[in-house]
C-alpha cells in the first residue's frame, strides 16, 4: 500500500489506471464520490464541527463556560494535528481505516451526549479530532484513486462538499430542535453517523490493481515537479498554509456565540452556520473546475483575502447582513484552500509530496489550536470578540501578501 498521508499527492500508478468497461464508469464514480462525501460529512461536518452549533446550547445549559469551551475546541484541533501527522505511520488499507473511523466517530459523538464530565469531554474531543483527520486522509486517498481508476476526475469536487453538507445539516437540525438541548443533539448526531456507516460500509472495499494504461493517464503536474522543488518554496508553503488555520477558526468556533450576542432574540444566528456550510459546498465544486495552469499560490492569496473580508464584514456590520456576508466569504474558499495547497505541493515534489503535505497540515493544525486559545482571553479582557477577529483578519492579509511575495520572488507568474 502507498503511504497513507500521500492522499491525493501521489502520482497515479498502475493501480490508478482507468478501468475498462466505460459503461460502468458513471454509476461507479457517482457511488464512490457520494460515499466519500457522506464520510467527510460525518467525520468533519459532525465529528469536528457539530461542536460549533451545539456550543451555545452547552453554554446555556450551565455545564460549560466560554473558557472551558475554548479548551475543548483547541483539544479537538490538537487531536486533528496529531491524527494528520500520524497518518504517515499507518500501514492499513484505506478502506479499513475509513470504516473504523466512521464507527469511532459515531461512538465518540454519542459519548459527548451521555456524559457531563469535563475531563471525559476533553478526552473525547481530542480523540475525535485524531479520528476525523485519519478518516479524511484515507477517504481522500481511496476516493481520488478510485475516481482515477474510473477516469472520472470531475467527481472529485463532490467528495469535498462533504464537510459543507455536514455543517449545513448540523446547523439546520440544531436550529430546528435546539429546544431539546445539547445532550439530545450529540446523541442524535451520533445516530446519524451510525446511519451513514450502514450506507457507505459496502462501498469501501479495496479494488484490485488493473493493467497499466497509456501514458496519457500520467499526472501532468509531475512534469513540473523538478522546477519548483526548492527548500525555500517548501518552507514558505508550510508556514503560510498555517495562516488560514488560525484565521478562520475563531469565527468557525464562535460564530453562533458571537451572532447570538449581537442579535439577541433573532432567528438569524441559527442560520449563519448553515450559510457557511452551503458556501463551502459551492466553493468546493467551483475550485475543482478552475484551470490547472493557474498559479496555486496566487489562488491561495485570493482565498485568504476573501476570508479576511468575511471576518471584517461581521465586525464592521454586526447585523444580519454583515454576518451573512461573512459566512459566505469565509465558507467559499474553505475547501479551495486545501485543494490549491495540495496541488502546489504536488508541483514542488511530485511523488514525494507526502511529507511536505504532512508538514503543511501540521502547520494548519497549529493555527487551529492557537485560535481559540487566543480568542477566549481577548474576549474576556475586552468584553468583545472584535480584537481577536481583527487579529485573525490581519493575519490572513499578511499571509496573502507573503504568498504574492513568494510568487514574485521565485519568478513564477500565473502559469
Amino acid at each position: 500500500m502507498t503511504n497513507a498521508a500521500s492522499d491525493v499527492n501521489a502520482r497515479p500508478s498502475a493501480s490508478d489506471a482507468p478501468l475498462t468497461h466505460p459503461q460502468h464508469r458513471p454509476h461507479e464514480a457517482r457511488r464512490a464520490a457520494l460515499a466519500c462525501m457522506l464520510t467527510l460529512a460525518a467525520a468533519l461536518g459532525i465529528g469536528r464541527f457539530a461542536f460549533t452549533p451545539l456550543l451555545p446550547l452547552m453554554l446555556h445549559g450551565g455545564g460549560l463556560d466560554l473558557r472551558h469551551g475554548s479548551w475543548l475546541a483547541s483539544l479537538n484541533y490538537a487531536g486533528y494535528f496529531v491524527g494528520a501527522m500520524g497518518c504517515a505511520a499507518l500501514r492499513f488499507a484505506p478502506a479499513r481505516v475509513v470504516r473504523a473511523g466512521l464507527v469511532a466517530t459515531a461512538l465518540l459523538t454519542v459519548v459527548m451526549g451521555v456524559t457531563q464530565q469535563f475531563w471525559l469531554w476533553a478526552i473525547v474531543r481530542f480523540v475525535a479530532g485524531a479520528v476525523s483527520a485519519a478518516t479524511f486522509v484515507f477517504a481522500s486517498q481511496w476516493g481520488l484513486r478510485r475516481l482515477t481508476q474510473l477516469g472520472a476526475h470531475a467527481w472529485s469536487g463532490v467528495i469535498y462538499t462533504g464537510p459543507g453538507v455536514g455543517i449545513v445539516a448540523t446547523g439546520l437540525l440544531v436550529s430546528a430542535a435546539g429546544g431539546l438541548g445539547a445532550r439530545a443533539g450529540w446523541i442524535g448526531f451520533g445516530l446519524v453517523c451510525a446511519l451513514i456507516v450502514a450506507i457507505v460500509w459496502p462501498v469501501f472495499v479495496e479494488t484490485p490493481p488493473v493493467a497499466p494504461a497509456a501514458a496519457a493517464t500520467a499526472n501532468p503536474a509531475s512534469a513540473q515537479s523538478s522546477t519548483r522543488a526548492s527548500r525555500a518554496d517548501a518552507f514558505w508553503l508550510v508556514a503560510l498554509y498555517g495562516v488560514p488555520g488560525f484565521g478562520y477558526i475563531i469565527t468557525a468556533t464562535f460564530l453562533p456565540v458571537i451572532a447570538r450576542h449581537a442579535l439577541p432574540g433573532s432567528i438569524w444566528p441559527d442560520l449563519f452556520w448553515p450559510m457557511f456550510g452551503a458556501a463551502l459546498i459551492v466553493g468546493a465544486l467551483c475550485a475543482a473546475r478552475l484551470p490547472l495552469h493557474w498559479d496555486n499560490r496566487l489562488l491561495l492569496a485570493a482565498c485568504y483575502v476573501l476570508q479576511a473580508l468575511g471576518i471584517a464584514s461581521g465586525i464592521v456590520w454586526p447585523n444580519a447582513l454583515g454576518f451573512s456576508l461573512g459566512s459566505v466569504l469565509i465558507g467559499l474558499p474553505f475547501t479551495a484552500i486545501t485543494l490549491f495547497a495540495m496541488r502546489e505541493a504536488r508541483i514542488m515534489r511530485g511523488d514525494h509530496a507526502a511529507a511536505l503535505m504532512g508538514y503543511a497540515t501540521g502547520a494548519y493544525g497549529i493555527g487551529q489550536i492557537l485560535g481559540p486559545l487566543v480568542a477566549a482571553p481577548l474576549a474576556a479582557s475586552s468584553g468583545s470578540f472584535s480584537p481577536s477577529l481583527w487579529l485573525a483578519a490581519l493575519t490572513l492579509v499578511a499571509g496573502a501578501a507573503g504568498l504574492v511575495w513568494r510568487t514574485v520572488r521565485s519568478g513564477q507568474q500565473v502559469r
